[in-house]
């Protein structure tokens, strides 16, 4: 279990920690369809992730939990994007 808003930045899917917490806190974040609205909120392996990412709607699947902040390709092992058509 890791908290969303680590999960976020250690995957780099945000840039900086500070705005996967204003992400999380927005609401514009859903796990397994619920919104959340606390950056805390816990992510676990097989959790479904959905929100808004520039002018597009990013759903990725967890696949491992990130022990550190590591290369693109090492962030990109721990989740898998999933295409919405």
């Amino acid at each position: 279990m890791m908290r969303l808003d680590r999960f976020l930045w250690f995957c780099r899917l945000t840039k900086t920690r500070e705005r996967a917490q204003e992400l999380a806190v927005e609401g514009r974040l859903r796990i397994d369809g619920r919104p959340i609205d606390r950056a805390h909120a816990p992510v676990r392996v097989g959790n479904i992730l959905t929100f808004a990412q520039g002018a597009r709607v990013r759903v990725i699947r967890v696949e491992a939990l990130p022990i550190r902040r590591g290369p693109a390709p090492e962030a990109q092992g721990c989740y898998q994007d999933l295409e919405t058509r």
